[in-house]
């Protein structure tokens, strides 16, 4: 039985390719394209692919905000990063979040298969390129501990409305995208300055961006 796939890419070139590299060989089938987070998040929940192939810089939620909830909404579908993006801070962030591997978007088409085959299968895939550097990274830093990014301290609400405010959203645009009043926006926009321990919005966005959350592309 083919390995159901669902692509989230905000360019379709990449979205195209991407399904006709994987159903050339007739052991995958795309069974849908999203071209931002929220609907990658959306169809995840109604189609239950066995994997998403996902990429991290997308308009209206990132991949990774778009992994975690992916995660925590359907444990079964797994989530492959596919991303420009080969630091470590990117790669941990898709971890944690749940992706169950990450390459580069200078992988081969047959890197790309076997990856998807591999996180079908229940084993992580890591390009060699940032399986290198986390090993490295994890052999230096082993003696001072684990390194926790501060966005963990924020509860899955705080995380979205950070990662909208984040992308330029106002607090009444972010309210009516989630269902709050814009007064309980802006209080949780507060709450993420004291948690944060940021002194105003600029901050908080600047806080916000380097320690993994990403604007639209």
């Amino acid at each position: 039985m083919p390995i159901t796939i669902l692509l989230a890419d905000d360019h379709a070139v990449m979205r195209d390719g991407l399904k006709a590299l994987l159903e050339a060989r007739g052991d995958a089938r795309v069974v849908g394209m999203a071209a931002d987070g929220h609907d990658a998040v959306r169809l995840a929940r109604e189609l239950q692919p066995d994997v998403v192939l996902m990429d991290i810089a997308m308009p209206e939620m990132n991949g990774i905000e778009a992994t975690r909830q992916i995660a925590a909404a359907c444990p079964d579908v797994k989530v492959l990063i596919l991303s420009m993006h080969g630091t470590v801070q990117h790669a941990f962030e898709a971890l944690h979040a749940g992706a169950r591997g990450y390459l580069l978007k200078d992988a081969t088409a047959e890197e790309v298969l076997t990856a998807v085959q591999a996180v079908h299968n229940g084993r992580r895939y890591l390009s060699h390129l940032i399986a290198d550097v986390l090993v490295d990274d994890y052999l230096r830093d082993r003696d001072a501990g684990p390194v926790r990014s501060p966005l963990e301290r924020l509860s899955p609400r705080e995380r979205e409305i950070l990662q909208s405010v984040v992308e330029g959203k106002t607090s009444a645009e972010i309210a009516e995208t989630i269902f709050l009043a814009p007064t309980t926006v802006e209080t949780y926009r507060a709450r993420l300055m004291q948690k944060l321990g940021v002194k105003d919005m600029s901050h908080l966005i600047k806080f916000a961006l380097e320690h993994g959350l990403t604007p639209p592309a």
